[in-house]
């Protein structure tokens, strides 16, 4: 199941994927996907108060409002491949080829951007680049081991699946180990909405008492979930003094596309 799904991620072509999260962000204005939001922007809230720092980067536009509302990290950007005069983008980029420098940045969110881009792997390497050392990443995410996987699985199997089925949902122990090689620690892991995704708002009221019964009997089979890390010091040398004055960041976390581009065909 997930092999074949990401098979068919790895032969999308850029274009094609900026047509699926523009899909994906008209799902969220549908009830499911409001319903869904508002479990996602209460776990933000929770996560994103305790995590501190100077700037914070959005990878990856999924709604209206900007998720980064409730960090108390005062410099915010949000990036996103997409283009368009409705998106309060502060800056267009890949997610795997981030264009900002190493080391500067205090916290990275990606809100359900891993399972609609080629490479995952890469975007979280790219993370790993930006954070400084005890910076944190935040991952939202669809999780596939819960009644939201088995009906994007079927989905998958009897027509075109759209947004957000289509995507490649990705299990908590595999982003874990992902992180892991990388020098990531897990500081919170958290799966919510144990609820069908059914589209009608009636029937989603009355199966409410299944978040509370989720919570306490089924924990790790919830729709989606939200999970944090923290990267890793790994210097064991002493540190050497520096006698320049060092530059401020603000105004150089961007570095020119064009100069990153040439650098990659000089390394090639």
């Amino acid at each position: 199941m997930i092999s074949s799904t990401k098979r068919r991620n790895n032969s999308l072509k850029r274009v094609e994927i900026n047509e699926i999260r523009q899909r994906l962000r008209r799902w969220y204005k549908s009830s499911l996907g409001r319903t869904l939001l508002a479990q996602e922007s209460e776990q933000l809230d929770a996560v994103l108060n305790t995590l501190f720092g100077y700037h914070a980067v959005q990878v990856g536009f999924l709604v209206g409002n900007d998720l980064l509302a409730s960090s108390r990290i005062p410099h915010q950007v949000v990036m996103d491949p997409a283009q368009g005069d409705d998106l309060p983008i502060h800056l267009f980029a890949y997610p795997d080829a981030l264009p900002i420098q190493s080391d500067t940045i205090d916290m990275v969110i990606l809100p359900h951007t891993l399972e609609f881009e080629r490479t995952p792997h890469e975007i979280l390497r790219e993370v790993d680049r930006v954070l400084i050392p005890e910076g944190h990443v935040v991952v939202l995410g669809f999780n596939p081991w819960s009644m939201w996987g088995l009906v994007g699985w079927f989905r998958k199997r009897t027509k075109k699946a759209m947004p957000p089925w289509c995507g490649c949902f990705l299990s908590l122990p595999r982003i874990k180990d992902w992180l892991a090689l990388l020098g990531f620690d897990i500081v919170h892991e958290e799966t919510f909405f144990f609820r069908p995704p059914v589209k009608q708002v009636r029937i989603m009221k009355r199966l409410s008492f299944l978040e509370r019964l989720g919570k306490r009997y089924w924990k790790g089979f919830g729709g989606a979930y939200v999970l944090v890390a923290r990267k890793r010091v790994t210097t064991l040398t002493p540190i050497k003094p520096r006698w320049r004055p060092r530059r401020s960041l603000v105004g150089k976390l961007v570095e020119p596309a064009a100069r990153r581009r040439s650098e990659s065909k000089n390394d090639a």
